[in-house]
C-alpha cells in the first residue's frame, strides 16, 4: 500500500522540516522579544522603528520574503550566512527569512500580553529607581510571557506549516520533496495524505503541550 515511499527519504525531510522550524523559533523569540521592547520604549526612534518594522513585515507574503533571501541576500549581494555549499546556505537562509516574517507576530503576541500587566507594578518599580530596562526584564516580561503561552503556541504552528515556502528556495524539507513525489508517482491522493499526517503529528503535539503549560503558568489576577 505504500510501496510509492520506497526510495525516498521522508524522514530526513521531516527531520528538515523540524529543525526550520526549531532554529527559526528560537530567533523569533529573540527578535519579537526585542521587537516588543521597542513598541513600548519611552524612547520615540526606538517605539517607531518597531512600529514600522512589524507593520510592515506583517503585511508583505512570506514567499516574497523568502525569495528575497535567496535572489536578493545570495545571489546579488553574495551574503552566505557562514556557509559554502548550496544546500546549507539555502537552509539558513530560509531560517533567516522565517525569523524576520514571524518575529512580527511573536512581538505583537507579547505585547497583548504587556498591556495585561498592571501599569501601576511597572510605576512602583520606577519609583524605586529602576530603568525601563529592568522593570520591562524583571517585571513586565515574566508576566506578560505567563499570559501569552496559548497565542504564541499558535505562531508557532503557523511556523511549522509555514516552513514549506522554504521549497521555494530549494531547500529540502518536506513540502519539496511532495512535490517531487507527486510529479513522479501516481498516488496523489496518497501522497497529500502521509505528509498531512506528518504535519499533524508536528503541530498536534505541540498546541496540546503548550496549551497545558499555559493553564500551569497562567498569571492569576
Amino acid at each position: 500500500m505504500f510501496d510509492f515511499l520506497e526510495g525516498y527519504d521522508l524522514l530526513g525531510a521531516f527531520w528538515v522540516t523540524v529543525q526550520l522550524a526549531v532554529y527559526s523559533a528560537l530567533g523569533s523569540l529573540i527578535w519579537g522579544t526585542l521587537l516588543a521592547g521597542m513598541r513600548v520604549s519611552p524612547v520615540p526612534l526606538m517605539r517607531g522603528f518597531g512600529t514600522t518594522y512589524v507593520n510592515v513585515v506583517r503585511n508583505i507574503p512570506l514567499t516574497v520574503i523568502i525569495l528575497f533571501t535567496s535572489l536578493g541576500l545570495f545571489q546579488t549581494l553574495s551574503v552566505t550566512l557562514g556557509a559554502e555549499d548550496f544546500e546549507t546556505i539555502n537552509f539558513r537562509l530560509a531560517v533567516l527569512g522565517l525569523i524576520a516574517y514571524t518575529s512580527a507576530f511573536v512581538c505583537e503576541a507579547l505585547r497583548s500580553g504587556i498591556n495585561t500587566v498592571p501599569t501601576g507594578q511597572a510605576e512602583a518599580a520606577r519609583a524605586l529607581g529602576l530603568s525601563f530596562t529592568q522593570v520591562l526584564r524583571m517585571i513586565i516580561l515574566p508576566q506578560a510571557f505567563r499570559s501569552v503561552v496559548n497565542p504564541l503556541a499558535n505562531v508557532l504552528i503557523a511556523l511549522t506549516k509555514n516552513t514549506t515556502v522554504a521549497a521555494a528556495i530549494g531547500v529540502l524539507e518536506a513540502a519539496n520533496l511532495m512535490k517531487t513525489m507527486i510529479e513522479a508517482e501516481a498516488q496523489l491522493i496518497m501522497i497529500s495524505a502521509v505528509f498531512a499526517f506528518g504535519f499533524i503529528c508536528l503541530t498536534l503535539p505541540t498546541g496540546l503541550i503548550l496549551g497545558w503549560v499555559s493553564k500551569k503558568v497562567a498569571v492569576k489576577r
